[in-house]
């Protein structure tokens, strides 16, 4: 069975028909993320330290780290900053550097830019997953030579010169490619994670049946593992979640083994939550005075105070144990235990200590 082998300096994680489904935390991207990209500007790693933590709570078993920002203040000084060729390869290995502190989960270097690739596989410790090379003749020679030279694990996207064809087989055919040509360079099918490119379902009504027949064609063809953005399936569509919840299990239904994601439930912050206890208020419900934001917003299930695990994440969990790779569903019971209540913790039934009953 094809196992794509990720490791940490104490941690491993594999990717593998078999295994439950790798989840690869995408937060620590500032790509459209302007506060990120501001605060790293000023060299303040506090949201990336802070993304990590939250990300390996709620159940990610790989972070991909994205140093695509843009320093608007700096290019305006100097104008080597509107080059990312001139400001990924710096900002990555700091990235690296703040995630590996912070938690113990392999690394997803993504780049597309080499210098950057290279920079932050230097920077990694164990053996991170790159990301990633695409079937462009120009991107596959660039690429290529330093997975082999780090022996390392790629993503292998299935677009090249002529761009993303709507055409499945041709994004096949890519794919393909990429995994022959790698065997040229002496790396091997099970150090290849094919991205076969999911479509906004929005805008294609066969997309979602698309990337199911693709890969049962990568699996069974080319006997490689695979992954994907997975919230592109509900781009610009209402109740994203509700979508993704769906897609998730019946992707892995198909054989993928991963997918490039958000784990976490976002926080609700102060004007949200009043704006939520404004719309209580006006539909005639009366909350008690003394009732907290939290308790409050658990009542009617409307999201937390504090990052939690999102319904994806639920769905996954889910289908690995439907799926038998949650062995006597563990994985499914601690996901799903009740915290105790303040001042409760470490009381058994009954609030007694220990939770055993005296005969």
């Amino acid at each position: 069975m094809t196992r794509t082998v990720i490791e940490s300096k104490t941690k491993t994680a594999v990717i593998g028909f078999d295994e439950p489904f790798c989840v690869i935390g995408e937060r620590i991207n500032p790509t459209g993320r302007k506060i990120l990209s501001q605060e790293l500007e000023q060299g303040d790693f506090s949201r990336v330290e802070a993304d990590a933590i939250a990300q390996v709570a709620a159940g990610a078993t790989v972070l991909d780290v994205n140093s695509g920002a843009v320093f608007s203040n700096k290019m305006a000084e100097d104008p080597r900053y509107a080059d990312n060729n001139f400001v990924e390869p710096m900002l990555m290995p700091e990235l690296i550097k703040v995630v590996q502190n912070a938690v113990d989960a392999p690394i997803c270097i993504d780049s597309s830019v080499p210098g950057a690739l290279e920079a932050g596989l230097e920077a990694c410790e164990g053996r991170p997953l790159l990301n990633s090379v695409t079937g462009e003749e120009e991107r596959l020679e660039l690429v290529l030579p330093l997975v082999k030279k780090y022996n390392v694990p790629v993503v292998a996207i299935s677009n090249d010169d002529t761009g993303i064809s709507e055409d499945p087989d041709v994004r096949f055919a890519v794919a393909k490619k990429i995994v022959e040509r790698a065997a040229d360079f002496g790396i091997p099918a099970h150090d290849i994670v094919v991205d076969p490119l999911v479509m906004p379902i929005g805008a294609m009504a066969t997309a979602g049946h698309q990337v199911f027949t693709l890969v049962r064609r990568l699996r069974e063809e080319l006997g490689v593992n695979t992954t994907c953005g997975a919230s592109n399936i509900s781009f610009g569509l209402p109740n994203r979640h509700g979508i993704n919840n769906a897609f998730l299990p019946m992707a892995m239904g198909a054989g993928m083994t991963s997918a490039i994601m958000n784990p976490v439930a976002v926080p609700l912050n102060a004007v949200k939550i009043a704006e939520k206890r404004a719309e209580m208020a006006a539909a005639g419900i009366i909350l008690p005075e003394e009732m907290d934001d939290e308790t409050f917003l658990t009542l009617f299930n409307l999201g937390s105070t504090k990052p939690r695990p999102g319904k994806e994440m639920e769905a996954i969990r889910a289908a690995n144990f439907l799926f038998d790779r949650d062995p006597h569903g563990s994985a499914w019971i601690e996901f799903n235990k009740v915290a105790p209540k303040a001042g409760q913790e470490g009381r058994g039934r009954a609030g007694r200590t220990g939770g055993r009953r005296r005969r």
